[in-house]
């Protein structure tokens, strides 16, 4: 049997949306705002090199690419666009970037470096500010 290409084109490719989703690549699109849909904290939202899928990258994270496990890297192509290195080795001295669902307060754990997991209890602590009000404002009822 031969190969099959799949010759669709636009985000409702099939293989597109699949490996999108594989990838994390699942942030609503603009003009909806960038904040993370379960813990409510602000990302840099980038395109992917999919059509119609964005993904949430942690913002003013960039780290050693040799320290983030494959297929959790991403890196910045010269149009914009994230893109997810996969199984690439990494060059010496090479940097990346992370998506945010692999340091989300809120998304199950996995198995990871401390500096992932440090990085997630800071998201945990930054969350917690958004929605806790100090008891010290003394803000009245309004009813």
């Amino acid at each position: 049997m031969g190969d099959i290409e799949n010759s669709a084109t636009g985000p409702d490719r099939p293989d597109d949306a699949v490996q999108a989703a594989l990838e994390g690549a699942t942030a609503p699109p603009p003009p909806a705002p960038p904040d993370c849909p379960h813990c409510g904290l602000a990302q840099d939202r980038r395109p992917t090199h999919y059509d119609g899928h964005w993904v949430f990258l942690e913002p003013g994270v960039v780290v050693a690419t040799h320290t983030v496990p494959p297929r959790a890297r991403w890196i910045l192509t010269p149009d914009g666009r994230a893109m997810n290195l996969w199984d690439a080795e990494p060059l010496p001295d090479a940097r990346c970037r992370i998506a945010h669902r692999a340091v989300c307060p809120c998304l199950p754990r996995e198995d990871a470096p401390s500096w992932v997991t440090a990085l997630r209890q800071r998201n945990e602590h930054r969350a917690q500010r958004l929605f806790d009000l100090p008891d010290a404002w003394g803000l009245s009822d309004t009813g």
